[in-house]
């Protein structure tokens, strides 16, 4: 990733909630050279995305077809599953977006814009939108709407 990205991700995440557990688990990229078949690359992403998902975690696929949310909406979310959920795992795609497999495994599927995001920007993007929703569940000024 860009040095932009791990510092978009280093500005939030520190404001997160302390008892949260917020971790990237990244799942190497294949190689996309030559007539590489996609449907493989992006499916066996796919399974190794899902073997990193913590046993009982509501699952939440950011995906660019998924449904547009609000903060306030990100906001009411997140105190349901904290109540629900002992793990929350967002996944994000690669290149290809997420393979079937993982768009089945999630509870949710959610959209961060109607535009297709680069891969370190959403990250950048998800970790501002946990924080705000989190700022905004404490009370405090930070969102304004």
């Amino acid at each position: 990733m860009p040095a932009w990205v791990a510092a978009g991700v280093a500005e939030y995440q520190p404001r997160l909630p302390r008892e949260w557990r917020y971790e990237i688990v990244e799942v190497p990229v294949a190689s996309r050279a030559g007539n590489a078949d996609i449907a493989k690359l992006r499916d066996a992403e796919g399974e190794k995305m899902l073997k990193q998902i913590p046993e009982g975690a509501h699952v939440v696929a950011l995906d660019e077809r998924g449904a547009l949310h609000t903060t306030a909406e990100w906001a009411a979310s997140l105190q349901r599953w904290n109540r629900e959920h002992k793990e929350v795992a967002m996944l994000i795609g690669g290149p290809d977006g997420l393979a079937s497999t993982c768009l089945a495994r999630a509870r949710d599927q959610w959209s961060l814009s109607k535009l297709t995001l680069p891969h370190g920007m959403v990250r950048v993007v998800v970790t501002e939108a946990l924080y705000r929703a989190a700022s905004l569940n404490a009370g405090h000024p930070y969102h304004r709407a």
